[in-house]
């Protein structure tokens, strides 16, 4: 079924309606001379006859001609200098009023204008405007007219003019409502982009945080594995096999949680369910394991009886640790040794990991810094707590972390 083609005349009077918008000047100029023949065909009209308005009974006089170019003419610059032109054509009406017998009806032009007036300006200028056009207007056809007081022209001057403010009033709130719509829409607009650009940058925060963590550990133990390798090959084969080992058990994992990371990445629907769970305090022995096993003596001082913590929280303090025990492998002597303390304070975690610092200088890790500690505070910060990390008082590093652990439930 094929769709139906615009009607022409919708499309015609789409390029009219943008063709006067468009050209202002030219719709003024056109307005202005449907006014002035409005009022030239009214003032042959005698609205008091038989059987209704009667044509030919009366002809308007060459000044009242005058006084109804004058208004039409006004009217061109009505957009320009709107209170400008209500104050001309108001005056022209005041004097076709005043000046005898001919009853042209140049307060057309005057209806126009405080229309334009009302529609250009705020509600309480349209009101002084409005009362203070239609008092003036009527009260000099009332009072000074040549018509008697009661007579419907004199009430039609009234009306016209109440109506015309009126229906400007009403044209300046949709169109300040319809703009209040697109902005709005172009706010949200906006802000939907913000929110999508801001997402975008925490997700490759949180995934290069998780790179970082990932790497940096086995590739840590990598690296010190494989020293130990290369010291004692010549004289303890035996030691140097069961390093090597332990390079290729560390290698392994880390492959193997990269490429979990990059296929991930890869999808290019929503990712599948982990077939395994997020890391956590539960595996921390596991953890601590492998840097003993890279002869880092580590302590671990935890109630075993604690009751499971959010995941958020858990998975935040295990990584704390593990990079906290990387930089202690990395950074602190040959022979340092390290205590980690795990203990639930209130509602808050709090995390310490402490090194001495050893007893030899460590090999310096190269120019530039890295993103461990960065890492760290930008997990804590996360869940709305704090982690901080320094030297110790009489040598050695202190990494302590605090996790609220009701924030992190309320954002599991």
């Amino acid at each position: 079924m094929t769709a139906t083609p615009p009607a022409p005349q919708a499309s015609r009077t789409t390029r009219i309606r943008d063709w006067l918008c468009a050209h202002p000047d030219g719709t003024d100029a056109m307005l202005a001379l449907a006014v002035l023949a409005a009022m030239v065909i009214g003032s042959f009209a005698e609205p008091q006859g038989v059987g209704g308005p009667e044509f030919g009974t009366r002809t308007p006089d060459l000044p009242s001609l005058g006084l109804m170019v004058l208004g039409a003419a006004a009217l061109v610059f009505r957009r320009r200098r709107p209170r400008t032109v209500l104050a001309a054509t108001s005056a022209v009406t005041l004097v076709e009023l005043l000046a005898g017998p001919a009853r042209a009806p140049v307060a057309m032009s005057a209806v126009v204008a405080l229309f334009t007036v009302a529609a250009r300006t705020d509600r309480p200028t349209t009101w002084r405007v409005g009362l203070l056009t239609m008092t003036g207007l009527t009260a000099a056809a009332l009072l000074a007219g040549p018509l008697p007081w009661y007579a419907q022209e004199n009430i039609a001057v009234f009306a016209w003019t109440g109506m015309a403010a009126a229906a400007g009033d009403a044209v300046r709130s949709r169109r300040a409502f319809v703009d209040a719509i697109r902005e709005r829409a172009e706010r949200a607009e906006r802000t939907r982009e913000e929110e999508a650009r801001r997402r975008v940058a925490e997700e490759r925060l949180r995934i290069a945080r998780d790179l970082h963590d990932v790497v940096a550990h086995h590739i840590a133990l990598v690296n010190v594995q494989a020293g130990v390798a290369a010291h004692v090959m010549d004289k303890r084969p035996d030691q140097a096999k069961e390093a090597l080992a332990h390079v290729r058990e560390a290698s392994r994992t880390a492959l193997g949680e990269l490429r979990a990371t990059v296929g991930l990445l890869r999808q290019s629907g929503d990712p599948e369910a982990p077939t395994e769970p997020a890391p956590g305090l539960a595996v921390l022995d596991d953890l601590v394991d492998t840097f003993r096993h890279a002869g880092l003596p580590v302590a671990v001082a935890r109630d075993p009886g604690a009751p499971p913590l959010p995941a958020g929280a858990d998975l935040a303090a295990y990584r704390i640790v593990q990079e906290a025990l990387t930089n202690v492998r990395k950074h602190a002597g040959a022979d340092a040794r390290a205590e980690v303390s795990i203990v639930r304070v209130g509602s808050a975690l709090e995390v310490t990991v402490l090194d001495d610092g050893g007893t030899t200088t460590a090999v310096p890790a190269g120019p530039g810094g890295g993103h461990g500690l960065l890492g760290m505070r930008e997990r804590a910060g996360a869940l709305g707590g704090s982690c901080s990390a320094g030297p110790r008082y009489g040598g050695g590093w202190r990494v302590h972390a605090i996790l609220p652990l009701d924030h992190a439930r309320e954002d599991a």
